[in-house]
């Protein structure tokens, strides 16, 4: 690849650039490093040759060495040439191996491949306009439920849950429950075990996720959980439920005011409504240092924008901020909202939402 000519005016942009690029191309090997075990083996052998590694992983040897070398140049794994051998630093393993839990960055590599499945279509709407349907997108139900498994699902009971006063008490009593955007459900799983007095439906626009979520819940003997398909723009529901959650799911809506309004009206006058989103601003200047900022903007562009154009929705996007958030949710007829940042989750807030 050439180097451009360094100008005045863009000192150093074309090192920026290159820097972006190995980025990208390194975020595809620690997508392949995650799906394949390759880091969750290395923390597990310690120090080893690719033949070594290869054949404690059951992976073709070529593949290995080829990954371990690109993995080496990027500064993730260390190599010792006199003896030939790899080796992943356990400071770097903290952050790469399913063990980790919560801390285990590698599952967002997989978002730059799921995205990149959809570049074509995502042209095509540049000229044509329109957007690109959940449907096209092979693994992306996939990869957040394995995502939320880890960063949200295991802090709900302890961390997620508390922020609404006296809801613990009110769950374990039994009460209706509602999960907008349910995706693959586990985190109504979570819930619907920890209190069987209660009862939980989730709600989700796609056949395969709630069949895949509904034959979960069954086999877990989890008979006070439900899941439907059904879009929330037409909920129709009148102060049904106690509670209702919203995961990272309603700046994908195709018309999210209308989503919001009907979850309102959903709610039972002494009801919560606990929705969980992007923890960014609505105006870009104040993303500039938002250690998220590139990332999030991408996957607006590739997932989120489009999936709601496709309906012939608002097409919000991801980075549809606290600010715009606060403004729908204060619409919707919710008098009080708050809105909480977890330690742990540098993505995501929580807002709190009372009649």
């Amino acid at each position: 690849m050439p180097v451009p000519t360094e100008t005045k005016t863009e000192k150093g942009f074309d090192e920026k650039l290159l820097d972006i690029y190995n980025g990208a191309a390194t975020t595809l090997m620690i997508a392949v490093g995650h799906r394949t075990g390759l880091f969750d083996k290395m923390a597990e052998i310690g120090a080893a040759s690719s033949e070594h590694l290869a054949r404690a992983a059951t992976l073709n040897e070529r593949y290995v060495r080829e990954w371990l070398n690109a993995m080496t140049v990027s500064g993730i794994v260390k190599y010792d040439a006199d003896q030939k051998i790899y080796t992943l630093p356990p400071e770097h393993a903290q952050l790469l191996i399913r063990k980790s839990g919560k801390d285990n960055l590698a599952v967002f590599a997989q978002y730059v491949s799921v995205m990149a499945d959809v570049e074509d279509e995502i042209v095509d709407c540049f000229h044509k306009g329109g957007g690109v349907p959940y449907s096209a997108y092979k693994r992306f139900h996939e990869v957040m439920a394995e995502d939320s498994g880890q960063s949200l699902v295991p802090v709900l009971l302890e961390t997620v849950l508390p922020l609404v006063d006296g809801l613990d008490r009110k769950l374990e009593q039994g009460i209706d429950v509602m999960d907008i955007g349910c995706g693959r459900g586990h985190a109504l799983m979570r819930m619907a075990k920890a209190f069987p007095k209660s009862r939980f439906v989730g709600y989700d626009l796609c056949d395969d996720t709630v069949a895949f979520a509904s034959k979960e819940a069954k086999e877990r003997g989890l008979n006070n959980l439900s899941f439907e398909v059904r879009d929330v723009s037409a909920l129709g529901d009148l102060e049904k439920f106690d509670f209702i959650t919203a995961f990272d799911a309603i700046h994908d809506q195709a018309q999210p005011q209308i989503v919001l309004n009907n979850i309102c009206k959903a709610l039972k006058s002494t009801g919560t409504f606990l929705m969980q989103d992007i923890d960014a601003s609505s105006n870009v200047e104040k993303n500039l240092d938002h250690p998220l900022g590139p990332f999030l903007y991408a996957v607006s562009c590739m997932h989120c924008m489009t999936v709601s154009l496709s309906q012939n929705g608002e097409g919000l996007g991801t980075m549809w901020g606290r600010e715009t958030a606060k403004t729908y949710l204060e619409r919707a007829g919710f008098k009080s909202v708050e809105i909480q940042k977890l330690n742990h989750d540098i993505q995501n807030c929580i807002y709190v939402a009372k009649k």
